[in-house]
This record gives C-alpha cells, structure tokens and sequence, in this order.
C-alpha cells in the first residue's frame, strides 16, 4: 500500500470529525493571514521612521496598535487551532482503535495463534499512538507550512516580483533535497517498526513466562536473544534517524541562501530606488518566514514517516479477513439434546504437515466421550473443530443431524461448556470471574455454582470473599484458579460438556470431590473429556483412543484393557509410572 492510499484510509477515519477539521483549517489560514500581515504594517513603519528629525510619530501609532491587535489574534487562533486538532487527533486513533481491537475479535484464530502477541499487542498501543503524534497532529504544521509559504509568496510578488522571482528559482532545490532524503529514509522507518513490534513480542513472552526462564536457567540465552533483536532495533533507528535528521540542516542551508538572494538583491533595488527601505524591511521579514516552513515541516518528516509505517501494520491487521460469516439463513440455538456426529473430517493447520484424515466419530445424547491418546495425536485439535474455533478442510460436523454452519457461531459456542488445562481470570473480582458467562446471574446463583465446584470454602477465607479482586496472576493458586473455571460451567449449566485436562492441577483429594461434581453436573448432557490421566476417565461411556489424528481404538475401559492394544499400553505405562 503507497502512501497516499495509507492517507486516503486514515482521512476516512477522521470523516466523522469533519466539521472540527474545517474550523481547524480556517482557524490556521486566518492565523496566518494575520501573521503575514505584520510585515506589511513593519515596513510602513519602518517608511515614517527613516530619517533623523523626520518620524511621523502620529502615523506609527496607529500601525503599532494593528501589529500588537495581529500579533495578538494570531496567537489566539493558533492555540485555538491547536486545540481542534489534538481533538481530532485523539477522536480519530481512539475510532482506529476501537476498531483494530474489534477486528481481533472476528479474525480466524490461526491468526492469532501464528503471531507474536506482543506484536499485536504494539499495534493497537504503540502503532495507533505513533500514528496520532506523528500523522494527524502533523496535519496542522503542514497545512500552516503550506500556507505560510503561499500567502508571503503572494505578498512578495504584489511588493517586486522580481525580486519574488529569485525565492522561487531557489525553493525547489529545498523541495527535491527534502524529498531524495525522505524517500531513503521511509524504508529505514519501516524496518524499525517491524523491529519493534518483535521486541515487544519476545518481552511479552519472557516476561510472562519468567518461571519456565529461570526454572531452566534461560536468563542468558534470553539475554542474548533480547540484545540481538535491541540491536537490529538500534541500527534501524539510527539510520532513520540519521537519514530524516539530514533534512532539516540541507533545508535551512538553502533557506539562508533565499535569504542571503533576497537581501542582495534587495538592497541593489533599494539602492535604484525600486523598493523603498520600509519595503525591503519586508522583505527580508518574509524571506525568513516563507524559510520557516520548510524547516518546520523538515523537522516533522521523522515522525511522519514512522506514521505511515505505522499506519500501514494497523491496516495489515485489519486487512486480515474476517472468520467465515454466519449464513444468513442460520439458525440461533438455545438448547440441543447433544447428538454430536464428526463425518469424514480432514484438518492440519498448515497445508505441509498432515494431521487429522477421515475421522469420523458419534456421540449420543448423555454420553461421556472420553478422548486420550499421546502428545500430537490431534486430541486438542478435535476440540477446537467442535467449537469451530477452525474449520475442517473437508467433512461435516453436526448437532441433532444439524450441520453446525447452519447454526450461528455464537449460539453454537454457547451450547458448550468449556474447561481448559490452562486456566484465564481477568483482573475483576471473584463474582464477576464466575459469571463471565452469565453476567446477570444473582449473587445466590454464584454462590451455589462455586459451592459446586468446591471451590467456596477457600473463597469465603479471602480478604473480601466473593468481591475479593483478582489480578492476572498472584492472589490465588493454579488449582483454586481452576475451581473458579469450573465454577463458571457449573454456573451457565450448558447441554454440552467439554473437559480438555480440566483437573490437571487440582490435588487428588480435591480432584475427587471435583469428580463428584463433574459426575452431577454431566449428568444428561453429552460430555468430550480429553485427559492424559486415564484414572479419570475409566468411567466413561465411550474410550476414543487417537493415535496420528486417527482414532485406532474404541470402547469401554474394561474392552479396551481386554483387547491389550495401544490403550492399554498407555495404561500400563502410566500405572508403571505409579508403582
């Protein structure tokens, strides 16, 4: 995407803020109208005050009273000016992020899962913010540059144009120094926001795994990574820096050369009697205004080109296509009796590496599908096509004989309930972590769920109970963040169940009175129970044992240890493991 379609884009999000935009442009003309003005009225004071015992006292006074009046207008506009457009500004980024947050949350997951988070993470922050201090707030300078450098052309032209004519024999050296230089240096700027987004991503994942670091003793080696990437990161922004910086000095060096032309050859006018001195006073007034511009909007290109380097990743991410619609047609399901068929399915997550072919699987009202098999066997992966996290590359999934895309996605998820090994609390208290999906469930309600999951005893022995504010992590442990998990399924009581290693880091006496719950709570409702652990699933009605995303074995715990195949193999490895 050029620059000027990155423009055109972020031109659309400020449409809203239009009126404020215009009243911002006509603020900044008339501060520089005003401003140029002041020159004009100098140089006629200057023409009454030349001359000893010649001052026309009664007609500089008046013209001393128009500068302060314009002087002081003009600062008044500009503060004015300056304050539409931080609004604008800031309304603007906070549509385009609202909007960029918005999109994460309809984007296929395989695009979150195959980026750095802390990478997306620094495109809705630094990104937007890099976009708001460099592009829109630059908007203002540049549109006073340009007009400052077209009104004193103006006003020079109107006083001598020949004299106007050597500033602008002279400018257009200024305007292709600034745009070679600008050029090479947007590449640079480019590199180094790529760089950027990649520390953020590597620190977000140290940091918020700093156990597994230290516990394996990888402070090191994740100190070399770190440095490696800052030095790629330093490298680009000197040369940004480097390049954009070389701007505003080549700039002010043909800027005193307009200057050093106007005086010259204003003074030889003067001296022929062409311009009076008052005149030529305004001159070089304006040649040192009309070299201002360029010097300020020289200053500005640094942050410029990183907008639009920052611009352009923002739009990458909402480029992203969205999940695949729901049919217009679909249905919105509120109950089901959890008749679950998985016909023929194909999925791998990358086109070169195979996982699941032609797995086929039933699952009957009320039963409990227990899923075991080693590590990479596509267990997981079976859960996520239930929940149409992905979608199979070829098969069907069906509730009740109903193909699930003819169900819409929300209504869908929501038939399940779903308890992961890895367990998220926001930062809220505990109330309202249990009743993340049912928000308008009463206190009681709460109560009793949490009572279900045995997690109220240790609830009611923290500081505030239930109104007790969690961080991300910190007050509680890994087992009791479980329990608050499960108290959440217990809480919304869905038809479906699913269980992906829900107990794993809950202590066995706990375990056994969570197993109890999970037994009431699954009672009539279709139960997929993926675990590593197979004393937990000796119970169920139905053993799927996958091996290379196959299933190579079916049935109860006791046919399956009778047929002395690979599910008892992993039996016998675990109860080996035991003794």
């Amino acid at each position: 995407m050029r620059n000027a379609g990155v423009l055109l884009r972020i031109l659309r999000y400020m449409k809203p803020a239009l009126p404020l935009v215009v009243l911002a442009l006509l603020c900044a003309a008339a501060s520089v109208g005003l401003q140029l003005w002041i020159p004009v009225l100098i140089g006629d004071a200057v023409d009454h005050i030349i001359g000893a015992g010649s001052v026309d006292f009664s007609a500089v006074q008046p013209l001393l009273v128009k500068i302060i009046f314009a002087a002081a207008a003009s600062a008044l506009l500009t503060w004015l000016m300056t304050l539409l457009t931080n609004k604008v500004s800031y309304a603007t980024v906070k549509r385009m992020r609202t909007e960029v947050f918005g999109r994460l949350q309809t984007v296929p997951l395989s695009y979150i899962d195959s980026n750095a988070h802390g990478d997306i993470m620094a495109r809705i922050t630094t990104d937007v913010d890099q976009v708001a201090d460099g592009l829109l707030q630059g908007f203002a300078q540049l549109f006073t540059g340009v007009a400052t450098i077209v009104g004193t052309l103006l006003f020079m032209l109107s006083i001598n144009p020949s004299i106007a004519l050597v500033v602008i024999i002279i400018t257009p050296l200024s305007l292709l120094l600034a745009s070679v230089i600008a050029k090479r240096s947007f590449r640079t700027f480019r590199e180094q926001m790529k760089t950027r987004g990649e520390i953020s991503g590597f620190a977000e994942e140290m940091i918020g795994n700093q156990k597994v670091v230290r516990a394996f003793s990888h402070e090191r080696a994740a100190q070399e990574q770190f440095e490696e990437i800052n030095s790629r990161l330093y490298q680009s922004g000197v040369k940004s820096q480097f390049f954009s910086s070389l701007v505003n000095p080549s700039t002010r060096f043909i800027n005193a050369l307009v200057y050093a032309g106007v005086g010259i050859f204003g003074a030889l006018s003067a001296i022929g009697g062409g311009i009076s001195i008052g005149q030529l006073s305004s001159f070089l007034i304006y040649a040192n205004q009309y070299a201002k511009p360029f010097n300020e909007i020289s200053g500005v290109i640094a942050e410029l080109q990183t907008a639009f380097a920052s611009a352009r990743r923002i739009f990458e991410l909402l480029d992203t296509p969205e999940e695949l619609p729901d049919p217009a047609n679909a249905q919105v399901w509120t109950d089901a009796r959890g008749n679950v068929q998985m016909k023929d399915i194909t999925f791998s997550y990358t086109p070169d590496v195979k996982l699941i072919e032609g797995f086929s699987m039933m699952a009957a009202s009320g039963q409990r599908i227990a899923i075991v098999g080693p590590t990479g066997s596509g267990k997981t992966t079976i859960i996520n096509l239930l929940m149409r996290f992905y979608d199979p590359q070829k098969g069907t999934i069906s509730i009740d004989g109903t193909n699930v895309h003819a169900i819409t996605k929300d209504s869908m998820r929501a038939l399940y309930g779903m308890v992961l090994q890895e367990t998220w609390l926001f930062a809220g208290s505990v109330k309202e972590n249990i009743a993340f999906g049912h928000e308008s469930a009463t206190e009681e309600e709460v109560i009793a769920a949490a009572k279900a999951a045995g997690a109220h005893s240790f609830i009611r022995r923290l500081p505030q109970g239930y109104d007790t504010i969690l961080a991300e992590e910190g007050a509680i442990s890994e087992g009791q963040r479980q329990l608050l998990a499960i108290a959440r399924i217990m809480l919304t009581q869905p038809p479906m169940l699913i269980l992906d290693e829900a107990t794993s880091s809950i202590d066995t006496r706990t375990e056994q009175k969570i197993q109890q719950a999970f037994q009431k709570m699954m009672q009539g409702k279709t139960s997929f129970i993926v675990a590593h652990r197979l004393s937990t699933i000796r119970e169920a009605d139905l053993i799927l044992v996958m091996r290379d995303g196959n299933i190579v074995e079916q049935g109860s715990h006791r046919e399956l240890l009778e047929k002395h195949g690979f599910y008892a193999q992993l039996w016998n490895s675990q109860f080996e493991q035991v003794e």
